[in-house]
């Protein structure tokens, strides 16, 4: 594909490699709000997305109404994946929706969700997250897409409208028809068939032509790794970055009773936290020239953009 237009936005040369350092499921728990505080405040983490359907979520607002600099948008939810602790829909409590299962909260897992979703219900669930986060006092930066649920044909069209209508960025890559079935591949969440890819590419196609500006590429730390190698897997991955604007996606929570009861993968949340506070990852960065950006300057070429 020809290099991302949206660079040239912003001010960079087309093989510059620019990354959002994005802490995904803020607001998840407290020890997820927390974090984000602090790596707000060192300045390396770029942004933030909360969850709105979560008990925490209140938290998350008091800290965005408290610092309005802070760069966060809303992690579309329509998946509650632990096991113990769970959160359903704002919009309703219908199982004729297909939002929820037989325990009245949302789905465990995106193909779940995907099979089971009513089209309408799940956009009027994901317009009521967003309305409820502007609400408690968030001025949303963007909206992505938590477990990569909405990537899916049946749900897709509503997360665009909903972007423009609400002005705000998607998290929606720039690919063509190999790149996402690779991404289909590689992405249990991303569940397009063939129809799906057809319809994401012309989409693509379309939004990228109303000035919709969008992702090259989506990367991250895994949550199956081995916590105490975070450093050196964080720089291996920046090292690894292609020209374009890549979403890198990492979960950093604090270390806390409440992490560890709602979380097996709670050791690598921690060493999130504790790895974009060194100053050694930020020196790093600046070593490799990789530039870090937030959404507001993406949320800014929104302006003007209409169904």
């Amino acid at each position: 594909m020809k290099p991302n237009p949206v660079l040239k936005k912003l001010g960079f040369a087309d093989d510059e490699r620019v990354a959002i350092i994005h802490v995904d499921d803020v607001g998840m728990c407290q020890a997820s709000i927390a974090a984000f505080a602090e790596l707000d405040a060192f300045g390396l983490v770029s942004c933030g997305a909360v969850m709105m359907p979560c008990p925490w979520s209140l938290e998350a607002a008091k800290f965005a109404r408290q610092n309005p600099d802070a760069d966060l948008g809303v992690h579309l939810t329509l998946t509650s994946e632990w096991e113990t602790y769970r959160w359903g829909p704002l919009s309703t409590r219908d199982p004729q929706s297909g939002l929820v299962d037989e325990e009245g909260y949302f789905y465990h897992l995106a193909h779940q969700a995907q099979e089971h979703a009513d089209p309408e219900a799940a956009g009027r669930e994901i317009v009521a997250q967003i309305e409820a986060a502007k609400a408690a006092g968030i001025d949303p930066t963007h909206a992505d897409t938590h477990m990569g649920t909405l990537a899916h044909p049946k749900l897709m069209q509503s997360y665009i409208q909903l972007a423009i209508q609400q002005q705000v960025p998607p998290m929606m890559l720039r690919l063509d028809e190999a790149g996402w079935r690779k991404v289909t591949g590689e992405h249990t969440g991303a569940a397009l068939d063939e129809g799906g890819i057809g319809m994401a590419v012309q989409m693509v196609q379309t939004l990228e032509e109303m000035g919709v500006p969008l992702l090259d590429a989506i990367e991250g730390l895994p949550l199956d790794s081995d916590p105490a190698l975070r450093l050196e897997h964080a720089k291996q991955a920046f090292d690894a970055l292609k020209p374009g604007i890549t979403h890198f996606i990492i979960h950093a929570a604090k270390d806390t009773p409440e992490l560890r009861a709602i979380t097996p993968d709670w050791a690598c949340r921690a060493a999130d936290y504790e790895t974009f506070l060194k100053e050694e990852l930020r020196q790093h960065l600046h070593d490799s020239g990789v530039q870090v950006i937030g959404y507001r300057p993406l949320k800014e070429l929104m302006a003007g953009v209409t169904l």
